[in-house]
């Protein structure tokens, strides 16, 4: 927004269009002159960026500007220059009067003028005050239309703040919800803290290259959400290389350094052959490794380096190689805690944890059930040419149970995709019935019963199958662990005391046995029957 007061330009001296040695070169556009006689454009002083070869042009230049506009006190500065075409050379002359320059924003108005000069110096003029060394607006004039006898041409200020023009944010905005929906793919998800995340994370990959550590559990979408981000960056043509996937659960040993830092032929008993690795295929490309807190501590610290100094050697070679690649690392681990065990190293920790974002289960965001159910449904008609499609009694009963308290999702949207599958593959003329729901409800129950957590606790055998299935996961692993402090415990009162030791130091337990007698009660057992 212009400010109260006159403005200051600062630009090149034109050495050729600014030329005017006749009488008749006020006929002539010579832009730093136009610069001050526009009657809507107040310039209180004009800084004049001089060679000293053309200090001539420059003396007048500076008597015709004070003659169309006596307000205005011309300075000049000097720019010598080799070569006006050596962008490092241009760069560094002006990034020196950046830093020298006496600026006094709050009472100036600066204007940099980029109609003058060669165009290396207008880009370099154009870089400095898009980053602010030079704090101005840049204006840009422009010669008069052939119809038009009046030489002194058309200005235009453009303030780098894009935000500030309808036209270019509106472009932007279109771009940034065509990102999101690609990261997505294409699903309107519900989840407000979803959707938050991945409105970041498109921000993140469309100017960033530093690493990205995906977590969240197994099938909450990591490996699906890599592929995005590398798709989304090649379309921006911010990506030339591969998309390159691993999960590190399967590397083990010398295989580990092997697929990942590549080998020489003789390196070990089966290297027959060179082997490049991944971490060379993946070359200008993305790397996405799975499951990051698997690998070993070798191959953690050679990824590491990798990562600083885009170098690795592998193994049995005697040069390095290097490799260029953006990483994405995905993990269902508590890294820090792994830290403290020492099974992370934290120095790779470090490094990979600028852009973490953690992905919730399908029971976190249960809201966004149902637009996957489509997005599902889509996937496999693709996948199989087959149109499948879910009556509206099927489709009220499946969302029913998925979206409500039966629906554990334990193996997130997996669990999701393989039940679509199903349903799709078994459906009579491509549409889904109750019938089949009901098949389908049985099959996600007795799975969800056979992988749900504490299935090996025992329970079944002490309280009868009916009465543990009865229980709710939090009753049942809370009952486990009493279960089994019990079993190693010489009495109940043995037992108490160590069940309760924190509310005995505070005195706040009086018989920590009848306690833990009444406890067990509950579930109709009895000390005397768990240590059998």
């Amino acid at each position: 927004m212009a400010k109260s007061f006159g403005h200051t330009v600062i630009g090149f001296l034109g050495s050729t269009l600014d030329r005017g040695n006749r009488q008749d070169r006020w006929e002539r556009w010579r832009p730093s002159v136009s610069v001050c006689q526009h009657e809507d454009l107040l310039v209180d002083r004009f800084v004049l960026l001089v060679d000293d070869r053309y200090t001539q042009i420059a003396e007048r230049v500076r008597d015709d500007i004070l003659l169309v506009s006596p307000e205005t006190s011309v300075e000049f500065h000097t720019v010598n220059l080799r070569n006006a075409w050596d962008f490092e050379e241009v760069f560094s002359s002006l990034h020196d009067f950046a830093r020298a320059f006496a600026w006094r924003p709050e009472h100036e108005d600066y204007l940099v003028h980029i109609t003058t000069g060669t165009h290396v110096a207008q880009i370099c003029l154009f870089l400095l005050t898009e980053t602010r060394h030079l704090p101005a607006r840049l204006i840009q004039t422009s010669p008069p239309d052939r119809k038009q006898r009046d030489p002194i041409g058309t200005f235009q200020i453009i303030d780098l703040d894009l935000s500030r023009y309808d036209q270019i944010a509106t472009r932007h905005a279109r771009e940034h919800d065509e990102g999101v929906s690609l990261l997505k793919s294409g699903i309107d998800t519900r989840n407000r803290e979803f959707n938050r995340q991945i409105d970041e994370i498109e921000k993140v990959a469309n100017v960033s290259t530093a690493p990205i550590l995906l977590m969240g559990p197994t099938g909450a979408g990591k490996s699906q959400l890599a592929s995005r981000i590398a798709e989304l960056r090649r379309s921006r043509h911010q990506l030339e290389g591969p998309f390159v996937e691993v999960n590190c659960a399967t590397l083990r040993g010398d295989q580990a350094h092997s697929t990942l830092f590549g080998h020489k032929k003789g390196a070990f008993t089966g290297a027959a052959s060179d082997r490049a690795g991944l971490l060379k295929t993946a070359d200008q490309g993305l790397l996405f490794l799975d499951e990051i807190g698997e690998l070993g501590l070798d191959e953690q610290a050679m990824l590491l380096r990798a990562l600083e100094e885009k170098r690795f050697l592998p193994l049995g070679a005697d040069t390095e190689i290097e490799s260029d690649f953006q990483l994405i690392a995905g993990t269902n681990r508590d890294l820090g805690e792994h830290v403290a065990k020492g099974l992370f190293r934290e120095d790779l920790l470090a490094r990979i944890n600028l852009w973490t974002f953690r992905l919730p289960g399908l029971r976190d965001r249960i809201e966004d059930l149902e637009p996957n159910l489509d997005y599902e449904l889509d996937r496999f008609s693709t996948d199989t040419g087959r149109k499948i499609a879910f009556n509206k009694e099927a489709r009220k009963r499946y969302l029913e149970f998925a979206t409500g308290g039966e629906g554990a999702w334990l193996g997130n949207f997996r669990d999701l995709n393989a039940s679509i599958t199903r349903l799709g593959t078994l459906s009579h003329g491509g549409r889904i019935n109750a019938h089949d729901v009901r098949i389908e409800i049985d099959r996600l129950r007795a799975d969800w019963r056979r992988d749900a957590p504490g299935k090996d606790d025992g329970l079944e055998e002490l309280l009868g199958e009916d009465a543990a299935e009865a229980l709710d996961l939090f009753d049942r692993v809370q009952l486990a662990e009493v279960v089994r402090v019990c079993r190693r415990s010489k009495s109940l009162s043995e037992a108490g005391r160590t069940l309760f030791a924190a509310s005995l130091a505070k005195k706040a337990s009086k018989n920590d046995a009848d306690r833990l007698r009444k406890y067990l009660g509950k579930f109709g057992v009895s000390f005397g029957e768990i240590v059998g």
